[in-house]
C-alpha cells in the first residue's frame, strides 16, 4: 500500500527471529485481564486452535499459495493470526480498543501473504510482522486526532520517535532542547517546535460552550472570515465606477488602441506582443509602446475626472 514504506522507517526494526514464539505469553497475560464472555476473550480462544506450521509446511504452502491454492492460503493466514494479537499488544497503551488493533493488523497479514516470496531466505513470519505493524501504526497515526497531524514523512517520524527521543535524552542526563532533537532525529528544529504543539494542543468541538456559566457554542466567537457588508458594497460600487470611466476612456481611443488596450490591459489573460503584432501588422516593440503610452492616457484621463 502507497505510503507504508516510509512509514515503517519511522519505528525502530523489528529482530529477524521468528516472533511468533513471544505469542505464548501475550495470551497467558491477556487471559488474566479479560472478562471470561467479551469478544476478545472469545476471539483469542478461536484463534488459539489454528497451530502454528512448521518450516517444512510454511515452504509447502507458499509455493501452493503461488499457484493459487486456496486452502493453502487459508491456512498460512490462520497460522498467523496469533502474531497478530502479539503485536497489537504492543500497542495496547493507546486510546483505541484492541480489537480494533487487531483488525488493522489482520488487514496487514492478508497483505504480507499476498505478497511473500517463498524463494526468500525468510521465515513467514518474519515477513508479514512488518505488514501487520505498518497497518496498525497506520491506523494508529490516522485516527488519532480528528485532525490529522502527520500528514508527510517528517511528520509521521516525528509522531512515534520525538516524545521516545526526549525521553531517552532525558534519562542521558541532557536538555531536550528542540534543536538537540532535531539534529538526532535528523529533521530540522521548525518540525520538532511545530510537531510539540500539534501535539500539545488538545482538540475542541467548535459545538461546546464557551465557558461553564455560558451555553453559547464556541463556533459564535470566532471571526467570520466573509468580507464584511459594506466593504463589499464599496468594492461593487468602486468596480462600477471604474468600468463607467474606463468605457469613456475607451471612446476617446482608435479602433486599434482600443483593441490593444482590451488585450492587453484589461484582460485577465493578456495576449502576447507579437500576436497583436501579426494582427495590426506592426512590429512587438511598436506594441508595447502604443501600451505604455495607453497606460499613461488612462491614469490622466481617470485623474482629470475624478477632480470633476
Amino acid at each position: 500500500m502507497e505510503g507504508l514504506d516510509p512509514l515503517l522507517e519511522t519505528v525502530d526494526p523489528i529482530e529477524t527471529t521468528d516472533p511468533t514464539e513471544e505469542a505464548t505469553d501475550v495470551f497467558v497475560s491477556a487471559d488474566r485481564d479479560l472478562v471470561p464472555y467479551d469478544p476478545l476473550s472469545r476471539y483469542l480462544a478461536e484463534v488459539r486452535k489454528y497451530p502454528y506450521l512448521t518450516l517444512e509446511e510454511e515452504k509447502r504452502l507458499a509455493l501452493l499459495k503461488e499457484e493459487g491454492d486456496m486452502d493453502a492460503i487459508s491456512t498460512l493466514v490462520l497460522s498467523h493470526l496469533r502474531l497478530v494479537v502479539s503485536i497489537a499488544m504492543e500497542y495496547r497503551s493507546s486510546p483505541f480498543p484492541l480489537m480494533d488493533l487487531i483488525q488493522e493488523g489482520n488487514v496487514g497479514l492478508l497483505q504480507g501473504v499476498k505478497r511473500f516470496d517463498p524463494a526468500r531466505a525468510v521465515r513467514l513470519s518474519t515477513y508479514v510482522t512488518w505488514w501487520i505493524r505498518a497497518y496498525i501504526l497506520k491506523y494508529l497515526l490516522e485516527n488519532w486526532r480528528l485532525v490529522k497531524i502527520g500528514t508527510t514523512e517528517v511528520q509521521r517520524k516525528l509522531f512515534f520517535q520525538l516524545s521516545k527521543e526526549r525521553d531517552r535524552l532525558i534519562r542521558l542526563g541532557y536538555e531536550a532542547t528542540p534543536k538537540l532533537l532535531a539534529n538526532r532525529l535528523n529533521v530540522r528544529e521548525q518540525d520538532v517546535i511545530e510537531m510539540d504543539k500539534r501535539l500539545g494542543i488538545a482538540e475542541m468541538s467548535l459545538d461546546a460552550p464557551v465557558g461553564y456559566e455560558s451555553e453559547e457554542p464556541l463556533l459564535s466567537t470566532l471571526p467570520s472570515l466573509q468580507q464584511p457588508v459594506d466593504e463589499r458594497l464599496e468594492e461593487i460600487e468602486w468596480k462600477e465606477q471604474l468600468r463607467a470611466q474606463l468605457m469613456a476612456f475607451s471612446q476617446t481611443l482608435s479602433s486599434r488602441e482600443r483593441g490593444i488596450l482590451q488585450a492587453r490591459i484589461l484582460s485577465e489573460s493578456p495576449t502576447t506582443l507579437d500576436a497583436l503584432g501579426r494582427k495590426y501588422r506592426i512590429s512587438k516593440e511598436r506594441v508595447r509602446q502604443i501600451e505604455a503610452t495607453l497606460l499613461k492616457k488612462m491614469k490622466v484621463f481617470i485623474q482629470a475626472r475624478v477632480k470633476r
